[in-house]
């Protein structure tokens, strides 16, 4: 049970919104919108406010922000013209409800007025790293190898996918580190200039070239203590690779302009969507830089590859949503279904803005399959049809029952990985040939869909026939 406190002039409005509270076991606090602002102090154990529009809101609030300043409030909007006047009010105002109330709408509010509360209390939340979420082995897997490297200043080099989530990998080995109390400072190293690119690293001296009016520190200095998270490190120039790969083996850099070396005392963590291995190949990537930064190498997997993670990642979503004061949705079976067959491309940045524009789409509502985007709709309804081809595959082909294992000498032991992926390459490689190089049957074939065989012939380097 909490205390809320309800602030209408409308005896009977302010009734209503008080036996809904009743009705979930809440205790409401009732006050007339001159009262607002005195109750509101008598009462610390408030956990948030409910402010009927009426026409006197904007001084009532006034009066209520300035004696509880911490306290979450939510306008309660009869009709569509009072949500417009609500939406105009921004300051100290979480959201706006309709009326009549509906519980659900009014349970969401409450979760993010309690998150609000803890979130004030702990000082803004300084400091935390993002939630690893996700309850699949590969996550599991991940977050192990976070535990196990963090509290040391290991190089950790993170793989995987646009928008899988490695600068949230990076602010968890950080905030499990003895750094944690130091910066952590990111650099997108794909989105600067390459003739840039040095001086918001290493900083630069007043006069050290065109525009220079100052000196300014760089991302190596900002951090000293802490942590510098490299992303996109394969979009780097070959210059400064070099520059990088000196710092890293030397532990000091100078400013552009300077020659005084300066001791870097920062822990590198960098991160990439691309294959080193065939830019080290190809020429675009140093092998010795690689090495120096594949101390620790962390995969992380696809979204598609642990669609059973998407409800975990969608309520941890809408609670971010909440705790930054930006709203609430629901969503409903049927629609997280939908959401679960999609192959998401990308990844869990997209789900993460598809999210987003729900809760703008379905303020403190539930979302339907009607309210979806129509890619993700569509995607569900191939998924559901394409049934009778995914039970096709699991079928033997071929007469052959299963796939053969290997005499293993288990006083050697296996390389499993490499075993399971030439397994996989085989078995693509024969659902190819069957339909003579059409991916979409082969991937009925296979119980896939053609987006995911399309990335597995990428990643495995796996040739379609002629």
């Amino acid at each position: 049970m909490v205390q809320v406190l309800v602030v209408d002039s409308d005896a009977e409005r302010r009734w209503g919104i008080e036996t809904v509270l009743q009705f979930l076991e809440h205790e409401p606090i009732p006050a007339e919108v001159t009262d607002a602002g005195s109750t509101a102090t008598h009462y610390s154990g408030l956990a948030m406010a409910l402010v009927g529009i009426d026409g006197n809101e904007r001084s009532c609030l006034q009066r209520l922000i300035d004696s509880r300043p911490e306290l979450p409030v939510f306008l309660v909007a009869p009709d569509a013209d009072a949500r417009r006047r609500g939406g105009d009010i921004q300051h100290g105002v979480l959201g706006v409800l309709d009326l009549p109330l509906r519980q659900g709408q009014l349970t969401a509010a409450l979760r993010q007025a309690l998150s609000h509360n803890i979130r004030h209390r702990e000082h803004g939340g300084a400091g935390r790293a993002p939630r690893l979420a996700g309850e699949s082995r590969g996550v599991q897997r991940v977050a192990s190898l976070i535990e196990q490297v963090a509290d040391t200043d290991a190089s950790v080099l993170i793989l995987g996918e646009s928008g899988t989530g490695k600068e949230v990998v990076a602010r968890n080995i950080h905030a499990r580190s003895s750094r944690r109390t130091r910066p952590f400072v990111p650099i997108n190293c794909g989105a600067i200039p390459a003739e840039l690119l040095e001086s918001e690293l290493f900083g630069h001296e007043k006069g050290a070239f065109t525009g220079a009016i100052s000196a300014r520190q760089g991302r190596f200095e900002m951090a000293q203590g802490g942590t510098v998270f490299l992303d996109e490190i394969g979009d780097m120039s070959m210059h400064m690779q070099v520059k990088l790969l000196r710092v890293l083996q030397e532990r000091t850099f100078e400013r552009v302009g300077s020659n005084k070396p300066i001791h870097a005392d920062v822990r590198v963590i960098a991160a990439t969507h691309r294959n080193l291995d065939t830019g080290i190949r190809d020429g675009s990537f140093r092998e010795d830089l690689f090495y120096r930064l594949n101390v620790f190498p962390i995969e992380i997997p696809a979204l598609r590859e642990r669609s059973g993670d998407i409800p975990v990642l969608v309520e941890e979503i809408i609670r971010r949503i909440e705790d930054e004061g930006r709203g609430s949705v629901r969503v409903s079976p049927a629609a997280m279904s939908c959401l679960s067959a999609y192959h998401w491309p990308g990844n869990v940045r997209e789900l993460a803005n598809v999210v987003e524009r729900l809760a703008i789409l379905c303020p403190y509502g539930e979302v339907g399959v009607e309210d979806l985007p129509k890619k993700i709709r569509d995607a569900a309804r191939e998924e559901l049809d394409s049934g009778d081809g995914a039970a096709a595959a699991a079928e033997p082909v071929n007469g052959q029952a299963g796939v053969p294992l290997p005499a293993v000498d288990w006083s050697e032991g296996i390389d499993l990985k490499g075993y399971l992926t030439e397994v996989e390459q085989e078995l693509i490689r024969q659902a190819l040939q069957t339909t003579d190089g059409v991916v979409g049957r082969a991937a009925r074939l296979l119980g896939l869909r053609r987006t995911t065989l399309v990335e597995k012939l990428r990643r495995l380097d796996v040739e379609r026939p002629a």
